[in-house]
């Protein structure tokens, strides 16, 4: 049973954190809230406010408050979908990257430090990569060098996830041949390896798959104009009030679409993007650990 906390409800509705919408929005809340109270004044100067035309023009926005309201639906699910993709993705890179270490570590013996050294560094490399790899950004801090593959061995103008793959795979393959893993060995560490490049095609597609152009500008055309009209059908009802309850109908609408932007790309750096970086530390951490020295985790 979850304990209900009052204090955690007052403080999301007093403070704004980086993730919070009224930060990008509110030069655009202020200037609708500047032009509602013109188109209110200047019905109330002459005297417009009662005429029945105008009342009746509220009836348009119930009728489009239902398309609006299904358009954001499928807007936001459609977005979210995609996000929660990434996070499955990410969370199978996770548990295939600590799966191919314990593997790996119960394969090799106390004699091949410099191969668990290898491995320590480039399954971690591998996700650090990736991340980089789906932000257009270089790898050259955050990659671990090891005894025999360094930052020399990359070439950084192409695809370096592949590479790092390419160099696991042709690690493991040169144990084989040396006689330090079993043709049977390679089998069995085959779904863990093969997976990286599954995942790393996966996240491609959503990333080099955006939301089409014209949708996403439709929905924003429509939700400004439909709340640039609110103040001509409600101010017969609501006179200088309607002016923040216009302003709170955009922030709602437009909250909705921005939330959508940046979770339809759920590998970026925006506040509601995918936690990736600590992912990676994570990786990093638990890979490290699995693949210590043989005999001091063998050792009774």
């Amino acid at each position: 049973m979850v304990d209900y906390n009052p204090k955690e409800w007052f403080r999301f509705l007093t403070t704004l954190n980086r993730a919070d919408t009224v930060r990008k929005l509110l030069p655009v809340i202020i200037g609708i809230g500047l032009y509602s109270f013109i188109v209110v004044h200047a019905i109330e100067l002459v005297g417009l406010a009662d005429n029945p035309h105008l009342k009746n023009f509220s009836l348009l926005h119930t009728l489009l408050s239902f398309v609006i309201s299904m358009l954001l639906v499928f807007r936001t699910n459609t977005a979210y979908d995609r996000w929660w993709e990434g996070r499955k993705l990410w969370g199978s890179l996770v548990n295939n990257s600590r799966n191919l270490a314990l593997k790996l570590h119960q394969l090799l013996g106390p004699e091949d430090a410099e191969t668990r050294q290898f491995f320590q560094a480039m399954i971690p490399n591998f996700a650090f990569s990736l991340k980089n790899h789906l932000r257009h950004q270089s790898t050259e801090k955050e990659f671990a060098p090891s005894p025999s593959f360094s930052l020399s061995n990359l070439q950084l103008n192409e695809h370096v996830p592949q590479q790092i793959a390419l160099a696991i795979f042709g690690k493991i393959n040169d144990l084989q041949r040396q006689g330090t893993l079993l043709p049977e060995h390679l089998l069995l560490l085959n779904t863990e390896v093969q997976s990286l490049m599954d995942i790393c095609g996966a996240c491609e597609r959503i990333r080099n798959t955006p939301i089409p152009y014209s949708y996403s500008s439709f929905i924003k055309k429509f939700i400004f104009t439909y709340c640039i009209t609110l103040p001509l059908g409600y101010v017969s009802n609501l006179h200088y009030l309607v002016i923040p309850f216009v302003m709170f109908v955009f922030y709602v609408l437009a909250s909705l679409e921005i939330i959508a932007e940046e979770i339809e790309n759920p590998f970026g750096m925006d506040a509601n993007d995918l936690p990736v970086d600590t992912i990676c530390q994570g990786i990093q951490q638990t890979v490290s650990q699995a693949l210590k020295t043989h005999s001091l985790t063998t050792a009774s």
